[in-house]
């Protein structure tokens, strides 16, 4: 899609920061060729980018140049972005489900973008202490399919509402990925930007938002 390359020069992140990557399914590694290589993969004939990376520290260096902080990425765009930063490792997967269509559809596409990356892999499914009863199936069917992408898959019902909530948990039972929305990009620019290098950072813990 066209809205891509302006999206990402449109946006609040400089576009030197991000790198984009072409794949249905990204290859078996890709966390080794994050950390050793700037250059992007495409493995597919994609119109588009199907996942943007950008290193961590580059980012909140870039916010730490504002006074206040600021949507990482202002333009809506459709494409995943993964933030990473000492290093990208698929351990330990945490998703946050919340009930909406936005939120399975971005974890449906998290397991079939990292499929082949995540088999070993622990997940950690987050979900509210209620949910309608129509949405119990499509619930249930989250479960089942982390459960069969992953080696080990925990399923644990928690009010959270902030992305400062999820982030303590990540940071607390040392997960690797938070897989979450976009629509929490703002408020997680604003917590990463308080804690940044303080005494609760992690930095394996890496960041995929998505719509």
């Amino acid at each position: 899609m066209q809205g891509d390359s302006n999206n990402i020069s449109n946006s609040a992140m400089p576009e030197a920061l991000i790198t984009r990557h072409f794949c249905g399914s990204l290859p078996k590694g890709f966390s080794e060729h994050v950390r050793s290589s700037a250059s992007g993969i495409n493995c597919d004939l994609h119109s588009s980018a199907t996942l943007m990376t950008a290193h961590l520290p580059e980012v909140l260096n870039w916010l730490h140049g504002m006074e206040i902080p600021k949507d990482m990425l202002s333009v809506p765009c459709p494409t995943p972005v993964l933030l990473y930063d000492e290093e990208l490792s698929m351990d330990h997967l945490l998703f946050h489900y919340d009930g909406t269509p936005s939120s399975a559809s971005l974890i449906r596409n998290f397991i079939m973008l990292f499929e082949k990356n995540i088999n070993s892999s622990r997940a950690t499914i987050i979900s509210p202490s209620f949910i309608p009863k129509s949405k119990q199936k499509e619930e249930q069917d989250i479960i089942q399919l982390v459960g069969s992408a992953t080696a080990e898959t925990s399923f644990i019902k928690l009010n959270f509402n902030r992305i400062g909530d999820f982030w303590s948990y990540a940071v607390k039972h040392e997960c690797t990925v938070l897989v979450t929305t976009k629509a929490y990009q703002a408020d997680l620019a604003k917590v990463l930007f308080h804690f940044y290098k303080g005494g609760m950072w992690y930095s394996k813990l890496s960041f995929y938002l998505a719509y």
